[in-house]
């Protein structure tokens, strides 16, 4: 695939298809787990105020999550990129299936999102797949949020971000934590999807990838494409996951120092550097060497 060429996946794809001890935190919309390239994967799910399993298969937040999930853990023979079948998807989704914005889809709140996020780290996630519109935003839920987060750094898991579909320069509460790994979605020749949202904190600690036509699983039974934030962001969980289950014995901080510090960075303008998947694996294997 030509996308996984861009972001040096292939070979790293062709290694593994990852480890059921790498687990993975899907903070996202339920999700149809009985999709038959789903089923029989290694898939748990969490309680919270969202059921994992779809009850509206046409609602924007279970074809949000099982699009996600299709990414992430899908069998390989599917449609999807199916990018770590091997490891194991914590399901813990925080979108209603009955709340969607026009323009945003589904949305939820950032007491939601936190709780989400220590369940999900307490549960044994290493890496969590963020891809939140919130509502109702305080001071207050500032600083719970921000625990959260440095509850996820304190363990060594690592936060994927979305940088968001808005198209403006804002950076989130989010995309500031200094924890986080934010995502900002660009077409195949390096340049910002016209929705992608621009910032300093993104161009400062985040990655850019493809996001535009990314095909994964729809609810149906057929193929659904979308582009954006959440697909980019995605692409990027599944790279971690990969990575450490070739090389699970890197640090968290390693990790995000690796992929950060793994591609040519770009001069000027708030776009960051492009995720290159095996000059990471190359950096981090090398860093290991010199810790042993």
């Amino acid at each position: 695939m030509e996308r996984f060429d861009i972001l040096g996946l292939t070979t790293l794809l062709q290694r593994t298809t990852g480890r059921p001890d790498i687990v993975v935190g899907l903070i996202d919309g339920p999700v149809a787990l009985d999709h038959p390239d789903l089923a029989g994967q290694r898939i748990r799910e969490i309680g919270g105020f969202v059921p994992a399993e779809c009850a509206d298969r046409g609602s924007a937040a279970c074809a949000h999550g099982t699009f996600v999930a299709g990414i992430l853990a899908a069998k390989r023979r599917s449609v999807a990129p199916a990018m770590c079948p091997d490891c194991t998807l914590l399901v813990r989704p925080i979108f209603s299936e009955t709340t969607s914005l026009p323009g945003f889809g589904p949305t939820a709140t950032a007491e939601q999102l936190s709780a989400a996020i220590v369940d999900s780290v307490r549960a044994g996630a290493r890496v969590l797949n963020l891809s939140v519109n919130l509502t109702g935003f305080s001071s207050a839920d500032e600083g719970r949020l921000a625990d959260a987060l440095n509850f996820a750094a304190s363990r060594g898991a690592i936060p994927v971000v979305a940088a968001a579909n808005q198209g403006n320069s804002d950076a989130s509460t989010l995309t500031r934590h200094p924890w986080v790994l934010p995502v900002m979605a660009i077409d195949r020749v390096g340049r910002p999807l016209p929705s992608s949202t621009l910032s300093a904190a993104v161009r400062k600690h985040g990655v850019a990838v493809p996001g535009d036509g990314v095909v994964s699983l729809g609810t149906d039974g057929r193929s659904l494409m979308l582009s954006g934030t959440s697909a980019a962001t995605a692409l990027v969980t599944g790279t971690i996951a990969l990575l450490w289950s070739e090389l699970p014995k890197a640090r968290a901080a390693d990790v995000r120092f690796a992929i950060s510090n793994s591609a040519p960075k770009r001069r000027g303008g708030l776009v960051p550097p492009m995720l290159n998947a095996w000059s990471t694996y190359q950096t981090l294997a090398g860093m290991l060497h010199v810790q042993n």
